[in-house]
């Protein structure tokens, strides 16, 4: 993949999960809400891939990790 794609998609999921840990804190959004966990997977997905790519491999595996909670976290919404 070009080297700017990866790092626009790494900027991309900082501007995500900051944005909406951000927006959670200041109770803008709910972290139940689906924008909150769209946002966490969208910028885990994008995170993990600029982090393989740099060969950061541990924070590589958290963002995989943080995709699976973003997951479990719309289905449980969805279910409820």
């Amino acid at each position: 993949m070009n080297e700017i794609i990866i790092e626009i998609l790494g900027w991309i999921a900082s501007i995500l999960i900051v944005g909406a840990f951000a927006l959670n804190s200041l109770n803008k959004i709910s972290s139940n809400s689906t924008a909150y966990q769209l946002a966490n997977l969208i910028g885990g997905i994008f995170f993990i891939i600029n982090t393989i790519h740099h060969k950061a491999y541990p924070s590589a595996m958290v963002n995989v990790v943080w995709v699976f909670i973003a997951v479990f976290a719309l289905l449980k919404n969805k279910k409820s």
